[in-house]
């Protein structure tokens, strides 16, 4: 476990403006890794199937290319490029008034939202990891980013894309061997495979059970990789905590839709659709919440006594 320092002004502020750089860069990656896959999708049908026989999608065949560095960032609206002064994170949503400079079209306050919320998780890395440890600190910022990426693509797409939880895994297992994640490599080579085992487990027997999908493997790979992060005894509260909320949001949309289902009149009525929700964003959540408090909080809350399980990263 890592000794608590005082947390030094620079080195903490640096980490910050470095958090607003990366959050930035989150929204390009939310917004088009998932358009990148599904263009990936498209290529390997073409290439795999007979023209005749390919399912009927969109044909796009003047699409500009695509990928994390290109095209420059532009408006949604009117496809105005966005100079090197409308894309510094967080100021120029400021300056602009969450506004495009050319259409004046709304830009999204989510964009701003993860930028200043990236800055504020690696600020508070950096400042519990302490200026003498600089590969912790950049270790569990790198946690941070992928975590609230898998999060908001998840909630978008209901995609956890392999690109982002296998090498969050692999990264937790190779920061645990190096000693810079503060968990054991035994416990987190043991919170990977029963993470991994224990949803797969869950899902394999909901779909004997009712012959339906309940989870898909993307929440396996994701709570492996936790596992790998904070260790095997950080998966009973982390899973508690993700699906009580994930029970409570399940309620409170349900209601909506029943609602909703009652407002429909009798000559057109209201078909219910299935309610679907994403389990990585809640994943995600309990995840930062069990490195903020520890194992031990949610143990104590239940009455129960099972050791020193405080932060990993204090």
């Amino acid at each position: 476990m890592l000794g608590i320092t005082a947390p030094d002004a620079g080195f903490v502020g640096a980490f910050a403006l470095l958090g607003l750089l990366i959050g930035s860069f989150l929204n390009v990656l939310v917004h088009r890794l998932p358009r990148m896959m599904e263009r990936q999708w498209r290529a390997e049908v073409a290439t795999a199937i007979p023209a005749d026989s390919q399912p009927l999608t969109p044909s796009r065949p003047h699409e500009p290319a695509l990928s994390l560095l290109s095209p420059r960032s532009h408006c949604p609206h009117c496809g105005h490029v966005l100079r090197w002064h409308e894309n510094i994170p967080l100021l120029s949503y400021l300056v602009l008034r969450g506004r495009c400079s050319a259409c004046h079209g709304a830009i999204g306050a989510r964009y701003p939202l993860v930028e200043l919320g990236t800055a504020l998780l690696f600020a508070w890395c950096a400042a519990r990891a302490g200026s003498t440890q600089l590969p912790t600190a950049l270790a569990w910022c790198g946690f941070c980013a992928v975590l609230l990426a898998l999060a908001l693509i998840d909630r978008d797409t209901t995609l956890l894309p392999d690109s982002l939880t296998q090498p969050l895994l692999w990264a937790g297992l190779g920061g645990a061997a190096l000693g810079w994640t503060g968990t054991a490599l035994v416990d987190a080579f043991w919170g990977a495979a029963i993470g991994y085992l224990s949803l797969w487990l869950l899902a394999t027997s909901f779909h004997w059970a009712t012959g339906r999908e309940g989870m898909g493997h993307g929440d396996f790979k994701l709570l492996a990789a936790l596992g790998a992060w904070l260790g095997w005894a950080a998966l009973p509260p982390l899973l508690l905590l993700a699906s009580s909320l994930g029970a409570l949001v399940g309620l409170v949309l349900l209601g909506r839709q029943r609602r909703a289902s009652a407002r429909a009149t009798d000559e057109e009525p209201e078909k219910e659709a299935p309610l679907y929700i994403p389990f990585g964003p809640f994943l995600a959540f309990a995840g930062l919440a069990l490195l903020a408090l520890g194992h031990g909080v949610f143990f104590a809350a239940l009455g129960l006594n099972l050791g020193d399980f405080g932060p990993v990263l204090k």
